[in-house]
């Protein structure tokens, strides 16, 4: 998505980076590491929040590089009053990140000799409630002459936004470059399909003089709310400067279920697995490799659903749940209204999708739909300390032999997963490497003998 490395994470979705002037069960583990975005070079965010035909987008920008290069080009349905764009904070999408980012869960196993206590009640914890400027006439009568047309032009907080309609491909990337945009070859032919759909383009640059005003040191997140049939991201024109596939995380929230992709498979990522106590130190390493061979093994496809959530509770928290406030920065407009989902639960469900794409294989705009599903779903995986005191009773003795199985079976769970050389997953083991704890009771035969 971007046209040059240093637009780093801007939008991977659907922009033009131009260059300008299951239910999970209760538990008592603990979440000890988590695979937010920034494990993936470049990984852009988006928020959707959609319900009947409103839709509210929330665009991340990670620019590096001059502010003066920066400048983005979104394919919008309609064209958008002043009122329609906002300028939000992007400590919101971090908030949605860490509460829905996969996550290592850590258990240790209780001592076999010891009948064990009664489970916990499950906890549940509920989110906590809160409280146009005229076109210049010259640009104008170019663009006229192009076949362009500028709809309407704001500045909204530390952007310069102008509003487009096109007749041509050709005749907007010709606007494009004589307004300075410094576009890349093939940006008529990434232009075309939207043009040809009658979608309009929303062009946003920064104001050097607002930027330097607002007192940020980076690009705040652009909003957009909008009413329109289509439910979509266009990821086409972003493809026209990509040095390759890009990665994009996804986190939709409706007040009726889980979001898919109408047009491509959207499976859930490989989750619940018991992994090596070792991965813990390595979770970095891990959750990447783990995506690109489920990458790999849906033929680079798919779409990977990595997190669904009623917002109202978690079981436990991996992050606590955003509350009424944080909500609605972030688009959730229907927080006031009456909440008689059949259901039951609270008004918002988030999904979260990641999908790594290139032009090869999706070759057209990301089209989503909201189900009627709310089955709990989050990417976890179990990392069981074993239990080292004494192990003299039956049970100890019992658990012991198991042990060594479940170590092997760790193993081989995490070579399938990420595939990683089984070999090199034993020794990185240490004590909990197959073998190694039965070779180390060998000598303590004798104690047994007279007990």
């Amino acid at each position: 998505m971007h046209f040059k490395r240093a637009v780093s994470g801007t939008l991977a979705v659907a922009l033009l980076a131009l260059l300008s002037p299951t239910a999970a069960e209760a538990f008592c583990g603990f979440y000890v590491g988590k695979a937010d975005t920034s494990l993936f070079n470049e990984a852009s965010q988006v928020v959707l929040v959609r319900d009947g035909e409103r839709t509210v987008v929330t665009m991340s920008n990670d620019y590096k590089g001059e502010l003066t290069d920066f400048a983005v080009v979104v394919p919008v349905p309609v064209v958008l009053q002043r009122e329609q764009i906002h300028v939000g904070e992007r400590k919101y999408i971090e908030r949605l990140d860490a509460y829905s980012a996969p996550r290592l869960v850590e258990y240790f196993d209780p001592d076999p000799c010891t009948p064990p206590a009664p489970p916990p009640r499950a906890m549940r914890s509920a989110a906590i409630p809160s409280a146009a400027p005229g076109v210049a006439p010259r640009m104008e009568e170019r663009a006229k002459a192009l076949g362009v047309t500028v709809e309407a032009q704001y500045t909204i907080g530390e952007y310069d936004i102008l509003l487009l309609s096109a007749k041509e491909s050709s005749g907007l990337e010709m606007w494009l470059r004589e307004s300075g945009y410094k576009i890349p070859p093939r940006a008529s032919k990434a232009l075309e399909p939207y043009i040809k759909q009658d979608m309009k383009f929303f062009v946003a640059k920064v104001n050097l003089k607002e930027q330097q005003a607002t007192g940020f040191t980076y690009l705040r997140p652009l909003q957009m709310a909008y009413e329109s049939k289509k439910f979509m991201l266009p990821i086409r024109l972003g493809m026209a400067n990509a040095r390759g596939p890009q990665d994009l995380v996804i986190y939709a929230m409706t007040r009726q279920g889980r979001v898919e992709s109408s047009n491509y498979r959207t499976v859930k990522v490989p989750s619940g697995m018991d992994v090596p106590v070792y991965v813990k130190g390595e979770f970095s390493r891990f959750y990447p490799a783990l995506f690109e061979k489920a990458h790999e093994k849906e033929e680079q496809r798919a779409l990977f659903t990595e997190y669904v959530w009623d917002m109202g509770w978690c079981d436990p928290c991996a992050a606590n749940p955003l509350n009424r406030e944080e909500l609605r920065n972030l688009g959730v407009f229907w927080l006031d209204e009456p909440n008689n989902h059949p259901y039951g639960g609270s008004q918002v469900m988030l999904t979260r999708l990641h999908v790594r794409y290139d032009g090869e294989h999706f070759p057209e705009d990301l089209v989503f739909q909201t189900t009627n599903d709310r089955q709990n779903f989050q990417a976890r995986y179990v990392l069981r300390h074993a239990f080292k005191g004494n192990l003299q009773c039956e049970a100890g003795q019992q658990y012991q032999r198991e042990l060594d199985q479940r170590h092997q079976r760790e193993a081989e769970t995490l070579a399938d997963l990420t595939g990683w050389d089984l070999g090199t997953i034993t020794k990185k083991m240490g004590d909990d490497a197959p073998g190694k704890r039965a070779g180390k009771k060998d000598d303590s035969w004798y104690k047994r003998l007279w007990k």
